[in-house]
Parts: C-alpha cells; sequence; structure tokens
C-alpha cells in the first residue's frame, strides 16, 4: 500500500491529467475509504494545489480542457435540472441565443417541442438536438471549429453575431466567479460569449455547482449588469452570496427526476 504523501501525489497527477476525479473511484482505486480521499483532497487544497469541486477535484493552473464528450457526462443530473428551469424562462415567439457547451445542449433537448421559437447558435450538440424540431427556426453561426468544444468561434462568427439580437442568451461556462465573470480555455470563445450578452435583452449563464469560483484557465468574459446565474442546489450558499453581492441574480435549480 502506497504511503499517504505517494497517494496524494498521485492523486494530484490524476487530477492534472484527466480533470475531475470521483471520490468514490479514488477510493476504489487507493483501497482506501472515502473519508480518507476527503482528506487527501482537504490537503491538497489546503496547499493550493487543487480545487475541492462537488465530489472530487480539479487541478489548480494544470487543467487541460477536457472534450464535450467528456463533459456531457459530468454533473449529468445538475445540468439537466439547470436546464428545465431556464427552458421555464423562454416564451413562444422569442429569438435566443444558445452558447456551446454541454449543459447549453441539455436546455436544446428541452427546447425540442417548443413552438414558434427562433434559435441562433454555434454548437453542434445544439444543431443535432434541434435538428427534427419542426417548431424551432435555427440559424447557425459559422467559422472556425473548435474540435474540443464541437462549435464555432473566430470572425465568421463574431460577424454574425454583430447583425443580430436576441431576447435571451444562454450562456455555457467552463467556471464562474462573481468578481471575474465566465472562465474558459480560449479567448475566441470569451469574445463571443461578450457579443452574444451584448446583443441580448436578458443574459443567463449556465453553471453547475462545481464550477463556481474555479479559475482553471487564464480566458476570461466580463458581463456587465444584469445577468442572471442559473445553477443547481448543490451551490454553497457563500459562493451564491458572492454573486448576489456584486449585484448578479441567482436561480437554484432543485434536482428531481430526469424525464424521458
Amino acid at each position: 500500500m502506497a504511503t499517504a504523501s505517494a497517494r496524494r501525489e498521485e492523486i494530484y497527477h490524476l487530477a492534472v491529467t484527466t480533470g475531475l476525479a470521483s471520490v468514490e473511484d479514488l477510493s476504489a482505486r487507493f483501497g482506501v475509504t472515502a473519508s480518507t480521499i476527503r482528506r487527501d483532497l482537504a490537503r491538497l487544497n489546503g496547499q493550493g494545489r487543487l480545487a475541492r469541486t462537488y465530489g472530487g477535484a480539479m487541478a489548480l493552473g494544470a487543467h487541460p480542457e477536457a472534450s464535450l464528450r467528456q463533459r456531457t457526462g459530468e454533473a449529468f443530473e445538475e445540468k439537466h435540472a439547470i436546464a428545465r428551469l431556464a427552458a421555464a424562462l423562454v416564451g413562444r415567439g422569442e429569438s435566443i441565443m444558445l452558447d456551446a457547451g454541454s449543459t447549453v445542449g441539455a436546455l436544446a433537448h428541452e427546447l425540442r417541442s417548443f413552438e414558434d421559437l427562433f434559435v441562433t447558435t454555434p454548437g453542434i450538440n445544439t444543431l443535432q438536438e434541434l435538428a427534427d424540431s419542426e417548431g424551432v427556426t435555427i440559424d447557425c453561426l459559422g467559422g472556425r471549429m473548435r474540435s474540443l468544444s464541437q462549435s464555432f468561434v473566430g470572425p465568421l462568427a463574431e460577424a454574425s453575431l454583430e447583425r443580430m439580437s436576441f431576447d435571451r442568451a444562454f450562456i455555457g461556462a467552463d467556471a464562474v466567479t462573481a468578481d471575474s465573470g465566465i472562465c474558459e480555455a480560449d479567448h475566441a470563445q470569451t469574445r463571443l460569449k461578450e457579443l452574444a450578452a451584448r446583443r441580448s435583452e436578458h443574459v443567463y449563464v449556465l453553471a453547475h455547482s462545481a464550477k463556481l469560483g474555479l479559475r482553471p484557465f487564464h480566458a476570461w468574459t466580463r458581463l456587465p449588469l444584469p445577468w442572471t446565474l442559473i445553477t443547481d442546489d448543490g451551490a454553497d450558499p457563500a459562493e451564491i452570496a458572492k454573486f448576489q453581492d456584486t449585484g448578479v441574480s441567482v436561480e437554484v435549480a432543485r434536482l428531481g427526476p430526469w424525464p424521458q
């Protein structure tokens, strides 16, 4: 059996190379209790090497961007609870902007049966969700495709956005903080989010609770007030309070059964 120090080094290595590590998976991998793993994570967090997240850990300053496929399976229930709450805000006849990302893709799933809805998106997963929806008219933002996020970015997408306006924009995030806004892996993503927010009457950031307060990358989108954060009920109340203190509205989705 590895020493506690060696085990923590291996946990750090796993967080760096795979992003999120489940407490249960780590417990099984090292043959120790979940409580022991949580103490390891707390020690690494205290050393400034890992950020604690819901159920696991994220490496600080060395976090590789996860692919859309990887992210789609993470926090499944939380994302779909957020999506259901967000969908309830959308009215018939509205024109909305759906950003790229797994949580916004979950929202697209909720919108499939809507009527008289106009959707603009750079996200391939959103296009796939809504392709057969007879009541939804879709405009796709073209440009350079980012393989990891399965989305279009760049000057062509930005030029298209400059000619549009929306009733609502639903924006995804790799992470989001009260003081700095949306954190992303790529500056082209942040530029598109800024333009979408500027062209929309109402702006919502969809981020499950594990993403709040983290700073895994160095590209940022600062959103002008007012905007609304939609997260899940696993969020730390103190973290929510930070957003509210800066003037951000917060809506909390309650987890429930996922309808088939």
